[in-house]
């Protein structure tokens, strides 16, 4: 196996730790959580943004996910690109350059370094900042952004260790400012209104939710270009983790009010060979390229079962090494009915029988979001289907009308939870483990999130 390179020094469990039960011993106090509130904390529940005028953005990571995501923070109304970073400053130039082109403020620049992005963070200009650099970077980058005094939205995962997640909540609370995960998918068409069918009864009583990330990466995997030093394929061979469920998971939980009147309670995971990458590796990639030196160890298809405090039961899986069609599966099921997508289809009682599937679109069209409704065409032409737009002027809207989040840093831990957990529970031959309670015992009471009431994006002077 190839020696890791000193920035993977904060691997997830998997890396150091993987190989034997010590691995859940080791966190099981972390699993339970570091107990009372601190008297120097607050909790961020219910917490609204402070009203912003214009909303000034400092973007970190300028790759394809932080590239992509540039132009549509610059369209949202009322908000500025004021600072852009990325370790190689060619990138921050090149993005700087292409706001211009789109008719935008040039933002300042920052890169150079992997130090780079502190002298962004010592900006007075900057009110949220937008982290999308390779998963090792996103704590440490997430606290300092917390502690220089600015709200953080952080792409998928906002940490990869069970102490980070504790310690970003921590920094939230003591700083009063919000980390949210950068969770697009969230915002889906069919997620959104399969949210409002389930909190309006549709389905009867929820009793369980089957989600995912199924998406055929080995191509990107392995190129030399999409994935800046292969930061993503060598998480492969670090770690047994799921790496990233979160896309089908949150609006499964969502939809299940998870830290608004239920909760995760325990996880366990099962994990198949590691198969997928090696294979493609032996019939397309040549003898000479870096990736032969690798071992692969993560399983192609990790499916975490988690129970909920309800008795409800969810399925997130993730693969991305195996030949097949996309997928996110989203689908929750209870006592009158149950959705499934891709491709979407309902059933529900008294509406349907015989066993056939029905058309999802009558009922998309009954419940679609508000959201779809105000903004959808606007991000009609943006990336995901227009979700990376719709979680862009969210963002934006609730900070300027002095809104709370939909996706706060509860959700945000417990959405990532399972990257660490499904580690101890492997290292412990698949047996459950116990899912921290990050609101430390707030859960229990309703409250909104993604479910949000209409609201209007304030005009800008």
């Amino acid at each position: 196996m190839v020696e890791l390179p000193d920035a993977s020094r904060r691997m997830v469990l998997g890396g150091a730790l993987a190989g034997g039960v010590i691995a859940a011993t080791a966190q099981s106090a972390l699993a339970k959580g570091p107990g009372k509130r601190p008297k120097t904390q607050k909790s961020m529940t219910n917490v609204p943004f402070e009203v912003h005028e214009t909303v000034r953005i400092g973007l970190i990571g300028l790759g394809n996910r932080g590239g992509g995501m540039l132009l549509g923070w610059g369209d949202v109304p009322g908000a500025v690109v004021t600072a852009v970073c990325d370790i190689r400053a060619d990138r921050a130039k090149r993005s700087a350059d292409r706001l211009v082109a789109d008719g935008k403020p040039r933002p300042l620049e920052f890169g150079g370094s992997a130090d780079s992005y502190k002298e962004l963070l010592k900006r007075d200009d900057i009110d949220l900042v937008y982290i999308a650099t390779p998963w090792e970077f996103h704590y440490e980058q997430g606290k300092a952004a917390l502690e220089s005094g600015k709200h953080v939205s952080v792409e998928l995962p906002i940490a990869t260790e069970l102490d980070e997640l504790w310690d970003l909540v921590d920094t939230s609370e003591r700083t009063g400012k919000h980390l949210m995960l950068a969770e697009n998918c969230s915002y889906g068409r069919n997620e959104l209104a399969m949210l409002k069918m389930a909190h309006e009864g549709m389905f009867g009583e929820i009793t369980n939710g089957h989600g995912g990330y199924l998406h055929d990466l080995r191509s990107l995997l392995f190129s030399d270009s999409y994935y800046t030093d292969a930061w993503r394929r060598k998480w492969h061979t670090r770690s047994t983790a799921s790496f990233y469920p979160m896309h089908g998971l949150a609006p499964i939980a969502a939809a299940m009010d998870i830290n608004r009147g239920d909760r995760f309670t325990t996880l366990q995971a099962t994990a198949t060979a590691p198969k997928g990458l090696a294979d493609y590796r032996a019939r397309y990639v040549p003898k000479d390229h870096p990736s032969w030196q690798e071992e692969y160890i993560n399983g192609d298809l990790v499916t975490c079962l988690i129970n909920t405090d309800r008795g409800r039961v969810i399925r997130a899986e993730h693969d991305v090494s195996s030949p097949r069609p996309y997928s996110r599966i989203n689908s929750i099921a209870g006592s009158r009915g149950i959705f499934e997508d891709y491709n979407a289809r309902v059933y529900l009682e008294p509406d349907h029988s015989g066993h056939a599937w029905a058309n999802w679109a009558p009922y998309r069209d009954e419940f679609d979001h508000w959201i779809w409704k105000k903004v959808g065409e606007d991000a009609a032409n943006a990336g995901h289907g227009g979700i990376d737009y719709l979680l862009q002027w969210r963002t934006v809207q609730t900070m300027r009308a002095g809104l709370v989040p939909d996706i706060d840093v509860y959700d945000s831990a417990a959405w990532c939870s399972p990257v660490p957990l499904s580690v101890m529970s492997l290292a412990d031959g698949g047996k459950p483990v116990e899912v921290p309670d990050f609101t430390r015992g707030e859960w229990a009471k309703l409250r909104l999130g993604l479910d949000s009431r209409e609201s209007d994006m304030p005009p800008v002077a």
